[in-house]
């Protein structure tokens, strides 16, 4: 797979004075769920029929199954709860598109980037990607976000874009983490020199427990684009895939109401595990479906993941 080749390439990793310490960068293999004797954890939003959040559900209103075969859920948790918990600890990660096909729209992308970070409650870890031609990783911590604040305000808008490989770094690097992974990605969407393929990326995805809500600013771009067309379609597979949501803004204006969407959503969510009743390790995609024993209501969560394998 030529995710492989990205580790070969090199990543740029920014050490500063101000930033978290470094972990090394894990080999990319395809991120997994463990199956077998561990917990398969899946989280899961739900509205009613009105789009609005419904976050007063118990354990026994979820039906799970995997591959169409019913799965007995051993663990629930609700955001609501206490966030010491560990299936609901909350790892935020940033994607900011600093490629020159972004110079348009960066500096809408800065303010909604540095307005959410303001927004979103405290993570138990922050890891960033800045990224067009070159991708740039730091994980802060709480103390040091104002640093963070300042270098997203720096960023220029040159070079190509490595879209696929940012995302591809980002899912690796947090591949062996627990409790919620959230990934916000300021883009327009475009790719133009990623080692990765899309069909190896979206592979990637489907086998992660990363729940993607990409922010899309695509105003440069002509109505009716055949590259505008395409930005959208690969946003919106990602959330698809991911259960996350697409969201595409076109002033400032719009920033806010985004925002109070992606919180109110990370507060109302829910966390659901089980153990698989299939014990092969042979690698394969697993489908996951969840069903609320309430009428009228809608499960967003992420379609699936990879079995462990050998």
């Amino acid at each position: 797979m030529k995710t492989r080749a990205l580790v070969a390439a090199g990543v740029l990793v920014i050490a500063s004075p101000m930033l978290a310490q470094e972990r090394p960068a894990p080999a990319m293999d395809e991120p997994v769920f463990r199956s077998g004797l561990e917990m398969v954890n899946l989280t899961l939003s739900v509205r009613d029929a009105q789009g609005m959040l419904v976050d007063n559900l118990s354990a026994d209103d979820f039906r799970v199954t995997e591959d169409g075969r019913p799965q007995a859920v051993r663990l629930f948790a609700k955001a609501v709860e206490p966030a010491e918990r560990t299936e609901l600890t909350l790892d935020l990660g940033l994607l900011i598109d600093t490629s020159e096909s972004m110079r348009a729209e960066l500096r809408l992308s800065q303010e909604a980037a540095v307005r959410f970070l303001e927004a979103v409650p405290r993570a138990r870890e922050l890891l960033t990607v800045f990224f067009d031609q070159d991708i740039r990783v730091s994980r802060y911590d709480s103390e040091h976000q104002q640093g963070l604040i300042e270098r997203i305000f720096d960023a220029k808008g040159n070079g190509n874009t490595a879209l696929y490989d940012a995302i591809t770094v980002y899912l690796s690097r947090v591949a062996d983490t627990t409790g919620r992974k959230i990934l916000v990605l300021f883009t327009d969407g475009d790719d133009t020199t990623s080692s990765v393929s899309l069909p190896d990326l979206m592979g990637l995805v489907r086998g992660s427990s990363v729940t993607i809500y990409p922010i899309a600013f695509t105003g440069s771009y002509r109505i009716g684009d055949k590259r505008s067309l395409s930005a959208r379609s690969f946003v919106q597979q990602l959330a698809d895939i991911s259960g996350g949501a697409v969201f595409l803004p076109r002033t400032s204006k719009d920033l806010p109401t985004i925002y109070n969407k992606i919180l109110e959503e990370l507060s109302s969510q829910y966390v659901l595990g089980f153990v698989s009743d299939n014990t092969k390790h042979d690698g394969k995609f697993r489908k996951l479906h969840v069903d609320v024993g309430r009428p009228g209501l809608k499960v967003r969560h992420r379609q699936g993941y990879l079995a462990p394998k050998g």
